[in-house]
């Protein structure tokens, strides 16, 4: 009797260390999957969600998650959309912890160079946003006219104005690292 006691014990010692060793397992695995996941997939995880981004200049801009390329996303505000380049992201407020997996090999390649060229075949009036000296904001208004590999030129004009040589008030340069966000109206570009 005394020895069924004993087995007994024995027997929930070795269930005891087999669930502990199971769930020793099972939390390595989800560290082990969670240190693969990428920003993106989190950002594409989160489609539709309610975000924010706070931007290198410290603008914080909010809005419904609605597209993630491969160097930038899209924010519905209201009637307003914004293109926001992942690089001038400081954080994200509200993504949640679900991830999605990569995409199509053609989303890979719509890097931000692809989204601009696509304002500026659409001909979009865009608000620009840009990054200059100790992380203060400028905003510029226009047409973006051509797309480089790593810059843009931008058409400046009034706002409501159609691009038009001489509504024209001058063509900035824009490289792409100075670039914070763009906003557009929804319908219009973007």
């Amino acid at each position: 009797m005394r020895w069924d006691a004993l087995f007994d014990d024995l027997e929930a010692q070795f269930a005891s260390e087999n669930r502990l060793g199971h769930e020793t397992e099972i939390s390595e695995r989800a560290r082990i999957e969670t240190a693969g996941v990428e920003l993106r997939d989190r950002l594409r995880g989160s489609a539709g969600s309610q975000i924010g981004a706070l931007l290198t200049s410290g603008t914080l801009v909010r809005g419904g998650l609605a597209h993630v390329g491969s160097e930038w996303l899209i924010l519905n505000e209201g009637m307003h959309q914004w293109l926001v380049p992942f690089a001038a992201v400081v954080s994200y407020q509200g993504l949640g912890r679900l991830a999605q997996g990569g995409r199509a090999k053609t989303e890979v390649k719509l890097g931000l160079a692809s989204a601009l060229r696509g304002l500026a075949r659409d001909r979009a009036e865009l608000a620009v946003h840009l990054i200059s000296g100790q992380g203060r904001e400028q905003q510029l208004g226009g047409v973006i006219d051509r797309v480089g590999r790593d810059h843009f030129d931008l058409a400046v004009v009034a706002q409501g104005e159609v691009r038009r040589a001489g509504n024209v008030a001058s063509v900035m340069t824009v490289p792409f690292d100075s670039l914070a966000a763009l906003r557009s109206l929804r319908g219009e570009g973007i």
